[in-house]
């Protein structure tokens, strides 16, 4: 393995977990979705059930994501969410090496195999995404491109696990796999390869939406909702694609579209070409989910929506320029370009625009965290939640997120009047606030800068 490429990723990985954690440290990240895998994650390593107080039901409910279960090793040794965004800077940075092997597999030249990898790097959906809390399917994105690279050495074995490894990431991926297994059939003529990935992507898709998630969670599978006018379960919508074709093409041919896919070409439109595009067969099921999807927030370059697309526009990317057919081809104009496509689309200006916004009570956050003695149940704000859901129970309020709970079954309740979730309107967790005031089941422990600690009194 090259020196440079190795360096490469390390630096990358560094700057990618000095960001995220700097990030958790200001009190910007939440419990959409940090809170929820630190919770549940810190319960397995303590051999309790991964339930989320969240979402009110078992792990293997949420995504079927049992490759998350490893990670509860890293919490035996410390439990800290920064072990959880120190995994995901190192898969999202790791992806440049297996970039750089199929950038040389495919015959470029030693500069130009680098310069993918940096192309790769600075793709801003790695910067963006690496910001926005903790998903695990970021660790899928660098096996991805392992797997296609064992495919093209006939590595079948670790072609097998990766592929496996991949599935246990998120069940929504097992359709990503599946497409991997068809472009590999029919268009790289891996037919074990390519037989073996759609097997077991339609397979683990059905195992995982009709079985595992719904007895953990009572429901089919995570984010039906967000297809509703396509239909309430997984099969309703999958025939309404052929049934109302009107729905599906209105949605496909929009204004809405056409700017996600821009988005989405941009930093790499210089490499794709009409006849080296065969790899994105692959993201079909993950363009065609995002797009249809109700949700805006999966069709931009900041969720972690768009991810199993990457290492597919990179393959295409590559394919292109190894056949001399990109309109870009000299490694320095080619990173220029990606320096500006970051510089345009990275979200690094949200240091300065949005977490500093709290900074003038981080002491008293802190301090007031600090006092939170025991693993008992606290009730917090969305932000404050990561950091102390190294518990059974653990609840956050705001005024979006549907009412006061009954605040009798909470040991420790912590709030930051000045700087309050939802819609930041102060009022309610000042209103909230004087109701603790007047509880006398509630000692107010610690107030200073607008942070409120109130623990209750044992009568």
């Amino acid at each position: 393995m090259k020196t440079k490429i190795i360096n490469l990723s390390t630096v990358a990985a560094v700057l990618l977990f000095v960001c995220s954690g700097l990030r958790h440290a200001l009190f910007q990240s939440g419990a959409f979705d940090l809170g929820i895998y630190d919770q549940v994650v810190y319960l397995m390593s303590q051999g309790e059930a991964p339930i989320s107080s969240i979402l009110g039901f078992h792990h293997m409910g949420n995504h079927a994501a049992w490759a998350v279960y490893p990670l509860a090793l890293l919490y035996k040794i410390y439990p800290s969410a920064y072990w959880l965004l120190g995994v995901q800077a190192v898969s999202l940075a790791l992806g440049a090496i297996p970039t750089y092997y199929l950038a040389k597999q495919a015959e470029l030249k030693e500069n130009q195999a680098v310069t993918m990898s940096a192309v790769y790097l600075l793709y801003p959906l790695i910067f963006n995404v690496n910001l926005f809390e903790f998903h695990p399917e970021v660790m899928a994105i660098p096996v991805f491109l392992g797997v296609v690279l064992a495919a093209r050495f006939n590595k079948i074995i670790w072609f097998c696990a990766g592929t496996i490894f991949i599935l246990g990431c998120k069940a929504v991926l097992s359709l990503t796999v599946a497409a991997m297994g068809f472009w590999l059939l029919i268009f790289e003529k891996r037919r074990v390869y390519g037989a073996f990935a759609l097997i077991a992507g339609c397979s683990w898709f059905l195992i995982a939406s009709q079985l595992i998630i719904p007895s953990f969670s009572n429901s089919e599978a995570a984010a039906v909702e967000r297809y509703s006018y396509l239909g309430d379960s997984v099969f309703d919508i999958i025939a309404n694609l052929f049934l109302k074709p009107g729905l599906i093409l209105g949605k496909v041919f929009s204004p809405d579209t056409f700017g996600y896919l821009a988005l989405l070409i941009a930093p790499v439109i210089w490499g794709l070409t009409p006849k080296h595009i065969a790899p994105l067969i692959s993201v079909i099921p993950t363009l065609l989910i995002n797009i249809l999807s109700q949700k805006p927030e999966q069709r931009d370059l900041i969720h972690q929506y768009s991810l199993p697309i990457l290492p597919f526009l990179i393959l295409a990317v590559i394919s292109s320029l190894a056949a001399n057919k990109s309109w870009l081809r000299n490694p320095k104009i080619i990173i220029i370009w990606a320096l500006v496509a970051f510089l345009a689309l990275g979200k690094y200006g949200f240091f300065w625009s949005r977490y500093l916004r709290s900074i003038d009570n981080w002491q008293a956050t802190r301090e007031a965290i600090a006092l939170v003695g025991t693993k008992e149940a606290v009730l917090t704000t969305h932000s404050i939640y990561p950091h102390l859901s190294h518990r059974s129970k653990i609840q956050f309020v705001d005024d979006l997120s549907g009412g006061v709970p009954d605040l009798n079954q909470f040991k420790y309740i912590l709030l930051n009047v000045r700087h309050p979730d939802g819609s930041r309107n102060p009022e309610f967790a000042a209103n909230l606030v004087n109701q603790l005031k007047d509880n006398q089941l509630f000692e107010l422990v610690k107030q200073q800068d607008e942070v409120y600690l109130f623990i209750k009194k044992y009568v």
